[in-house]
């Protein structure tokens, strides 16, 4: 018999879990319920499928979800872990009781503040249910059964693949102009939820090589109080072998940098990219306290 560990349980964690969970729900119980259902919106996934089945054959949204829903997770839950698949069914189960028993109605009809004000709620329902260790299941799970049994095709495309036909399907159903605002407030939830996760994109990475990098470095380090990485290189053209300067900054210090290096060595091979999230000295926290 396997023995429960209460001592390390961590209640504080779990209760700042469900709490997340449960608010993120409200959030998209809210988008669908005040935004999306009462106009004819169907933002792909599993409920945007049931916004359709609710006007086709008049089941309730939150019903249909769990219908469909079900399945998928049966299939799905062994490859999730314990506590993630318990908590995503609990979420799964919530969402289409909160679609069910809360009311009703058009916020406004205005389709395009319907599409942003319910791609905004949506997005940041759902990013909480993730930080709360949870999933809605829905079309993520039904892409995961189809990537297991055509291994060849990327996850990301066939969600992306399964979301279009949802869209393009309301767009019979509803009509072609709701259909292209679905689409919108699509790619806004996305983008939302990506951002949420990831963190705002306001740090850049620099790489540097250059015969010069210890003086590149130490004004770095000098003038902009910035840490500075050297790794060892080999360039297998040349066969040389070569210092490459790893540096993070802030988007503001981009200039700064770039003139730093002109002014050193206007011939360095600099590539410049964008780190969606730095953590640690200088930066922001791991984790939140």
């Amino acid at each position: 018999m396997i023995k429960f560990d209460w001592k390390a349980f961590d209640w504080k964690r779990e209760m700042k879990q469900d709490a997340l969970m449960v608010v993120g729900l409200l959030l998209m119980t809210l988008s669908y319920n005040f935004f999306f259902v009462p106009n004819q919106l169907a933002p792909g996934g599993v409920t945007g499928l049931a916004t359709i089945i609710y006007y086709l054959w008049g089941v309730p949204v939150g019903l249909m979800s769990a219908v469909i829903n079900i399945p998928l997770f049966l299939i799905s839950y062994k490859s999730m872990g314990r506590s993630f698949a318990a908590r995503s069914l609990a979420a799964m189960l919530l969402l289409s009781l909160f679609l069910d028993s809360l009311p009703s109605f058009a916020m406004t009809e205005d389709l395009l503040l319907a599409t942003i004000v319910g791609g905004a709620l949506l997005g940041v329902g759902l990013a909480m249910v993730l930080m709360g260790n949870a999933s809605t299941g829905g079309t993520d799970l039904a892409s995961a059964v189809i990537n297991r049994l055509f291994p060849h095709l990327s996850f990301g495309t066939i969600l992306l693949v399964i979301e279009l036909c949802i869209v393009t399907f309301s767009g019979f159903v509803f009509g072609a102009q709701n259909a292209l605002y679905a689409g919108v407030s699509l790619f806004l939830t996305s983008y939302i939820v990506d951002m949420l996760q990831e963190g705002v994109a306001t740090s850049r990475l620099f790489f540097i090589i250059s015969p010069k990098s210890d003086r590149i470095a130490q004004r770095i380090m000098a003038e902009l109080e910035r840490g500075v990485t050297a790794l060892s290189g080999k360039g297998l053209y040349s066969g040389g072998d070569t210092s490459v300067i790893f540096s993070v900054v802030s988007k503001k210090e981009v200039h700064a940098v770039k003139k730093i290096v002109h002014e050193e060595d206007p011939n360095a091979f600099v590539v410049l990219t964008v780190a969606n999230e730095t953590m640690g000295e200088g930066f922001s926290r791991l984790m939140p306290k």
